[in-house]
């Protein structure tokens, strides 16, 4: 392969790997990701000592901590000895406990997300809530509010920085006392606006365990997004907006790791020469154009080397112990690299649970994360047309084919549109699936969010991978809300789960509808 003019090669670095040279220690790999950049990459680091195609880590569970505040009341002669509810004596907190240890069971189990619980604390008295000293091990605490020290108990959780949820009963067991008075006692403090900081009316939930699961699952999927560490392979940009890799730092913690194109070269080199990789990327694009719904429109060799290349960013996201990954300058620069284009592969890599995204654009890739650490499945991150009609058009040369998170929709592998080289997929995506596309602003100041639904997936001479979706809002409206440049879209709607994760964040959010 001819040398890339715009990445020449660099002298070979002194290195310290005793076997052959070529790699770096695990600890200095490490060292290096720390600093923004993986420096000093050999495929033999970087692939393990087997061929294999590596898969992603799990999402980290969300854990909780719940906690029962109650009292038990004595009749006294000729006085209001209870306030409202049906706990008032310890027979009945017990019975309370194991309805809420049930209750917790089966919420663990309906959850399509990974959560924890941690054993229940029965609070009677401050001290009790004191004494939960696991606590500091939990994500957010889940508070079962009848009667007793609420205050206490929230007011603990904050302290220790928890996201805070509190459930009262009305018609789900016995009736507890905040139901009553969670709004005007602690809200609100005996005044007519939200006194308190870090939690709201919104954390209130009545009976419902599907409303304690949404929020959860919010609160899921911005563990996952807050630090996420992302390799940009080329470094990271922002389309048109050269601060965004740095607000995403900023507002998400983001950890990106920089993997330069001279280093990706000698990668995929080095891959080339190792027979077993080569030969494990022929029979997986084998199987891949094997199997039901897929349709090669395309060289064949292209499609090997997009699995090639798959490979070598599945074993450097497992070094790097990172699940994203993207692609600076993928209209151009990959394409002498890995001769192809990263379309398909960043398909197979989104479709297998990692995050793979074009172009390096941070100012909607955290969009991208937050969303799948919400839902679980992967995002499509496109361009829009204009709006009109209560239509628009959203299309790119990659797309997920698993957007359901369970089953593969049929696919066209077609060449890059722009390039008329390479592989890429035509995701024949169903109509009438509802979607959620985030609209994010340059500034990092305020996202969008729009439901949508599939009506058509044509064929224009635009971006392989392309929807028409329509929406119920005005189209000028629409116009003027769209910020920014790319959308990530989701299926499924998850506009709530967006706001109330996006609350614990400096992103204001408003739903378009």
């Amino acid at each position: 392969m001819e040398e890339d003019k715009d990445f020449p090669a660099k002298p070979l670095r002194p290195r310290c790997c005793p076997c052959d040279g070529g790699g770096v220690s695990r600890r200095s790999f490490f060292e290096a990701a720390g600093a923004g950049a993986l420096l000093g990459l050999s495929w033999s680091l970087v692939r393990g000592a087997e061929p294999e195609v590596a898969m992603p880590p799990a999402r980290k569970p969300l854990v909780v901590k719940p906690i029962f505040t109650y009292g038990t009341y004595a009749h006294r002669h000729q006085s209001s000895w209870r306030p409202w509810g049906g706990v008032e004596t310890q027979a009945q907190a017990t019975e309370e406990i194991a309805r809420i240890n049930g209750e917790l069971e089966r919420l663990t189990l309906a959850a399509d997300f990974p959560v924890t619980m941690l054993p229940l604390t029965a609070a009677k008295a401050p001290a009790d809530v004191a004494g939960a000293k696991d606590m500091a091990d939990a994500d957010a605490v889940l508070v079962y509010a009848s009667s007793g020290p609420l205050n206490q108990a929230i007011d603990a959780a904050l302290a220790a920085k928890k996201h805070v949820i509190v459930f009262v009963r009305h018609k789900s067991g016995p009736l507890y006392l905040w139901y009553e008075i969670i709004s005007p006692r602690y809200l609100r403090r005996h005044s007519d606006r939200l006194a308190v900081q870090g939690v709201d009316f919104e954390d209130v939930v009545v009976d419902s365990r599907d409303e304690l699961l949404w929020r959860l699952r919010a609160l899921c999927g911005l563990k996952n997004a807050l630090g996420a560490r992302i390799l940009a392979v080329g470094g990271p940009g922002g389309w048109a907006h050269g601060e965004a890799p740095k607000l995403a730092k900023d507002r998400w913690g983001l950890d990106i790791q920089t993997v330069t194109y001279e280093d990706l070269r000698k990668l995929i080199q080095e891959a080339r020469a190792d027979q077993a990789a080569v030969a494990l990327a022929k029979k997986r694009a084998d199987d891949y154009l094997k199997a039901e719904g897929v349709k090669l429109e395309t060289k064949r060799e292209f499609v090997d080397n997009c699995f090639l290349l798959d490979q070598v960013f599945r074993s450097l996201m497992q070094k790097a112990e990172a699940r994203a990954i993207t692609v600076n300058a993928c209209m151009g620069t990959i394409m002498p690299v890995s001769e192809t284009t990263a379309c398909l592969t960043l398909t197979t890599l989104n479709d297998d649970g990692y995050m793979a995204f074009c172009e390096s654009d941070f100012v909607v890739i955290p969009a991208g994360i937050l969303l799948d650490g919400i839902t679980g499945h992967p995002t499509f991150l496109h361009n829009p047309c204009y709006p009109h009609g209560g239509q628009i058009t959203l299309a790119h040369c990659t797309g997920p084919r698993k957007m359901n998170g369970k089953s593969l929709d049929p696919v066209r592998i077609v060449t890059h549109y722009e390039s008329d080289y390479g592989a890429a997929p035509k995701v024949e995506m169903p109509k009438g699936q509802r979607l959620t596309s985030i609209l994010a602003d340059f500034e990092a100041k305020k996202w969008h969010g729009l439901s949508s639904e599939i009506i058509e997936a044509p064929f224009y001479p635009i971006c392989r991978t392309q929807i028409e979706v329509q929406y119920k809002m005005d189209d000028a409206a629409l116009a003027a809300k769209m910020h920014g440049f790319h959308w990530m879209t989701v299926y499924g709607d998850y506009r709530r789960e967006l706001a109330y994760a996006l609350r614990r964040t400096p992103i204001a959010w408003e739903d378009l509808g």
